[in-house]
Formats: structure tokens, C-alpha cells, sequence
């Protein structure tokens, strides 16, 4: 009887075990905010840091974990964190952009943000949310599977996060304001980075270089993750192919390719399987923009290096000194036809463990027009816009003010009055030829509207890019959900003819977008997460893309009374 019951004891804390490593542990981080002196290019200069470090620290966790990170402000500076592609199910105040899910963290002050990661699963990345202090402000979030859950691909021998970033030699906070003064376009980074490493291309910077080192015949996991400030990014390391297995935390069939391209906010994990044998060669992995508009770029190109581990039997450092160096051939700067060849290779895996649960009926459809437009310069002011006006960005035509107290927070304290209005256009108000000649009046409407619909709208978006002031690619995310791509063409949406070669099996799943130059993207998701959500354009406060300062709309989903007082709790 004894040993029975001393059976059943163990059984039942074996049991208690596993559904604890079922339903995830609490994970705890603090990022302390403080300067940090920070030499790139033969250029020191003081940073706004996490910790001390550049980039920040990594955040790992697995699916189903509960993350508590505690943020210090211990700077000038007002601080938010958005934990990027997480979807906050339940818990939007811990989003984190400023003024829109919070009020920012002041100087002095802290803030923990507490949230579950259900149902997710690779790689996104975290960074602040408030002017342009990402650019120094950001670092990868690594969610492995649930104990005892594989990947649907081969264990990799090794992880590795690569991060791509920009380095600006001024202070960026003095670079944003300027160009939101004056309406014209900021002043483009110096160099870009893999791991805050310019690499050897650029002038001072041959010790500042990100070195993957690896063995031969294995295979690794590289997260890729592009937080620079501006630029999408071509992406290739010289005579290796990679496979692409994953973006924004979805999984995806698998394909091989050369070269990739990844916009700002986006990631992508690729498995890099290495030779066979010592290569006797070291080989550049290069990134370089993507650029389709008219205005000033950084174009410049950013190089780590992978080296083979030597053999034991390999002593000769005057070997080393002459191994042969690869480089890889990168498309060129303004290759849409790559970039569109590559983007429709991406497919959800859409299989029976991982299905795409894409809406097949749309309750509410919407077309936002997405582009440049202008404002009068403010009075005793020169401006740097077309005619002496302002840079504006806009969202069927309206550009986005900035409200003093936070959106989420006005709504659930019901004095949202004055703060915002709930009128946001669903399609624009004047039609025009988006990608044909411009309209005469390219002036922008200013307010903080939004979109409210009703909790487990099926939603189907399209967005339009316009030619006003120049077609360019817009990168858009939105926050709290994922969302499924079904189509995108050049020209002019055509609601007749387009939907019917709308992919509804597997489109691929993500958080943000790249709207093609002179074209559309159109994506569906189902607004079943309540709370405040945005839909926004990276980068954050750019005036020649749309920016998070001057063209974003807010789009807010309307539970019922208990739900959205559970969501708060």
C-alpha cells in the first residue's frame, strides 16, 4: 500500500512537472536606460543604451512563457519599449508605443511590462518606440517552441542572431527634430551595421567587424532581423545559398535562395548549411538598401565575415594572411523585379500542425492610400518641402497628430473626448489615379482619428501607394496581430479584377509589410485581440517615408463591456 501510494505521489509530481513546462514559466529581465559611450567609424559618441550595451540584450524565451521586464528610465530622454510582432493578447498597455498604449516612461521613473507569448514561436526583435531612439534602443527576442515540440526542419548545430542597424555620427534625436522643424527629409546614416559592426568597407571600421565563425558540414540557424532606422536590405553571404524557414515568428515552406530582402521590422531565419570541407577562404556576408523613391539614401554597404574554423593540422599564420576573400554580387539598388520575384516566393507552411487560418469572408474592407503630401510652413520659417512647404505623410490624406495623453488609456478611462475622434476614412474621401499624374492640391489633413470596429471583424486592407511627391516602398506594421498577404500587384488596386487572383490556401503570415513602389498589398486578419492597436509606417518619424510621427492611423477594436474590462485587469 505504501509503495503504491509513494507511486502515485512521484506520478503526480511527474505529471504537475509537465503541465508547468506546458503552460510556461515566468521570465524576469530589467533594462536599465543609460548612456553609453560608443566609438564607430573613429566617431565617440554617447548613446542611449539598455544595460551598457549596443545592440541590446537579448531577450529568450520559450512559447507560453510570461515575461516580466522591468524598464528604468535613467536618462534625459522620455522611453518606451515595443516588443515588435508580439501579439499582446490581452495585455495591449504593454505594447508600448508612446502615447498610443502608454504614456512614455519619464526620466527617473520605471515601468514593468508584463505579457504571455501564446502561440509564437522564432524570432522578433524589441526597440523603442518614441522618436528615433531605436536606432540605438533595440535587440532580438529569441521564442523557442515549447519543451519537447521540434522544429518542422532539422535541429540546427548552432543559433546565431544577426541584426542589421544604422550608425548615425550626430545625435539622432537632433537629426529628427531638425526635419521635423523644417519639413524636409532627415540627414541619411553614415554607415550600416550587423551586430553594431560596420565591417571593413567603411573607413576606420576593420576592427569593428562581425565575424561568424563556423565548422564545416554543419548546419546554422541565422535570425535575421532588420532594425535599421530607413532602409529595406538586400542580404547575401558570398558562395552560400541559405533557406529560408521562417519570417516574423511564422513558419514558412522552405526554399533556397542567394540573396534575401528584408524591410525594417521585419525578420527572417534562414539555415545556412556550411561545406564539406575547409574551404581555405573567407567569405564577406554583405547588406546594402533597397531604395525606389526620390529622395537621399545611405548607399553604402555593410560586411561581416564568415570564417571556417581551421583544421587541427592547419598551423601556417602565413596561410591565414593569404586565404582568398569572396564577396557576394548584391542586386542592384533599385532591383523591384528581385524584390517582387523574392516576396512572392514566401508561402505559409500550411500544414495540419501549422495551418494558415487565413478569413476566408471579410466582414469590413478598407483601402488606405499610403504616400508623401505637404503643410504649410509654419509662419517666420523656412522650409525645405516642395515650394517652401512641409513634408507630410499621410494616410488617406490624413496625417497623424500626436496626442498628449495616451489613446488606450483615454479609452478605458472614458474621457477619450478631445483626445480622438472615431471617424477615421475607411476609403479616401477624393479618388484619384493614385499612381498616375498628381493632383494639384497635395496638402494633407492633420488629426488623431481612428478606426473602431467590433470585436472578431474579419478585416481585409488594402494598401495603396500614391506618386504624390514620388512612389516609393512603404514598410507598415501592425501591432498586436499577425496578418495574411493575399495579393499585391503594381498600379492601381482594381477591386473588380484583383481579388479573383487573391491566394486564400497559404498566404504567407506576418506583422509588417512592404507596400511596393507604385503599387498595392493587400492583407486580411481577424481583429480578435481587444484593446488599442496601430497600424503604422517604419520608420518611426521619417518625413520622406511615412513616418510614425506624422502618418499613422490608429485602428481600435470595440469589445463588449466585460471584455474590455478583462482585457484591462
Amino acid at each position: 500500500m505504501g509503495a503504491s501510494l509513494l507511486g502515485v505521489f512521484f506520478s503526480f509530481i511527474t505529471l504537475s512537472l509537465l503541465a508547468d513546462s506546458a503552460l510556461g514559466i515566468t521570465r524576469h529581465y530589467k533594462f536599465d536606460i543609460k548612456l553609453q559611450n560608443v566609438t564607430r567609424l573613429c566617431h565617440t559618441k554617447s548613446i542611449v543604451s539598455v544595460n551598457g550595451q549596443f545592440p541590446g540584450p537579448r531577450i529568450v524565451a520559450r512559447e507560453g512563457d510570461q515575461l516580466l521586464i522591468k524598464v528604468v528610465n535613467h536618462v534625459q530622454n522620455n522611453i518606451s519599449i515595443h516588443w515588435h510582432g508580439i501579439r499582446q493578447l490581452r495585455s495591449g498597455w504593454a505594447d508600448g508605443p508612446a502615447y498610443i498604449t502608454q504614456c512614455p516612461i519619464q526620466t527617473g521613473q520605471s515601468y514593468v511590462y508584463n505579457f504571455t507569448i501564446v502561440g509564437q514561436k522564432g524570432t522578433l526583435w524589441w526597440h523603442a518606440h518614441i522618436s528615433w531612439l531605436r536606432s540605438t534602443l533595440y535587440g532580438p527576442i529569441i521564442i523557442f517552441p515549447k519543451r519537447g515540440v521540434p522544429y518542422p526542419f532539422a535541429k540546427p548545430y548552432k543559433e546565431v542572431p544577426v541584426i542589421f542597424g544604422e550608425w548615425f555620427n550626430a545625435d539622432t534625436e537632433t537629426i529628427i527634430n531638425q526635419a521635423l522643424q523644417t519639413g524636409g527629409g532627415p540627414n541619411v546614416s553614415n554607415a550600416y551595421t550587423i551586430n553594431g559592426f560596420p565591417g571593413p568597407l567603411y573607413n576606420c571600421s576593420a576592427k569593428d567587424t562581425f565575424k561568424l565563425k563556423v565548422k564545416p558540414e554543419k548546419t546554422y540557424l541565422l535570425r535575421l532581423i532588420n532594425a535599421a532606422v530607413n532602409d529595406e536590405l538586400f542580404f547575401s553571404i558570398a558562395n552560400h545559398t541559405v533557406t529560408v524557414v521562417d519570417v516574423d515568428a511564422v513558419y514558412v515552406k522552405p526554399f533556397e535562395t542567394e540573396t534575401l530582402l528584408i524591410t525594417p521590422g521585419q525578420t527572417t531565419n534562414v539555415l545556412l548549411k556550411t561545406k564539406s570541407q575547409y574551404p581555405s577562404a573567407t567569405f564577406f556576408m554583405t547588406a546594402r538598401p533597397y531604395v525606389t523613391g526620390l529622395g537621399t539614401f545611405d548607399n553604402s554597404t555593410v560586411a561581416g565575415i564568415l570564417e571556417y574554423e581551421l583544421p587541427h593540422n592547419f598551423h601556417s599564420s602565413n596561410s591565414i594572411k593569404k586565404l582568398q576573400l569572396f564577396k557576394p554580387i548584391l542586386p542592384p539598388l533599385n532591383d523591384t523585379s528581385f524584390a517582387t520575384k523574392f516576396t512572392n516566393k514566401l508561402r505559409s507552411l500550411a500544414s495540419a500542425q501549422f495551418p494558415a487560418n487565413v478569413p476566408q469572408k471579410v466582414d469590413k474592407q478598407f483601402l488606405f492610400t499610403v504616400g508623401l503630401g505637404t503643410s504649410p510652413c509654419h509662419s517666420n520659417q523656412t522650409c525645405q518641402g516642395p515650394n517652401g512647404t512641409m513634408f507630410r505623410a499621410s494616410v488617406n490624406n490624413v496625417s497623424f497628430v500626436m496626442p498628449t495623453t495616451a489613446l488606450l488609456q483615454s479609452h478605458f478611462s472614458g474621457q477619450s473626448n478631445g483626445v480622438y475622434t472615431p471617424d477615421f476614412p475607411s476609403y479616401p474621401l477624393i479618388p484619384f489615379n493614385y499612381t498616375g499624374t498628381t493632383p494639384n492640391n497635395t496638402m494633407v489633413r492633420n488629426g488623431t482619428k481612428l478606426v473602431v470596429l467590433p470585436f472578431n471583424t474579419s478585416v481585409e486592407l488594402i494598401l495603396q501607394d500614391t506618386s504624390i511627391l514620388g512612389a516609393e516602398s512603404h514598410p507598415l506594421h501592425l501591432h498586436g496581430f499577425n496578418f495574411f498577404i493575399v495579393g499585391q500587384g503594381f498600379g492601381n488596386f482594381d477591386p473588380n479584377k484583383d481579388p479573383a487572383n487573391f491566394n486564400l490556401i497559404d498566404p504567407i503570415e506576418r506583422n509588417t509589410v512592404g507596400v511596393p513602389s507604385g503599387g498595392w498589398v493587400a492583407f486580411r486578419f481577424l481583429a480578435d485581440n481587444p484593446g488599442g492597436s496601430v497600424v503604422h509606417a517604419l520608420p518611426p518619424g521619417s518625413s520622406h517615408q511615412l513616418g510614425f510621427e506624422d502618418g499613422l492611423d490608429c485602428l481600435r477594436w470595440k469589445a463588449s463591456q466585460s471584455e474590455a474590462t478583462s482585457s484591462t485587469s
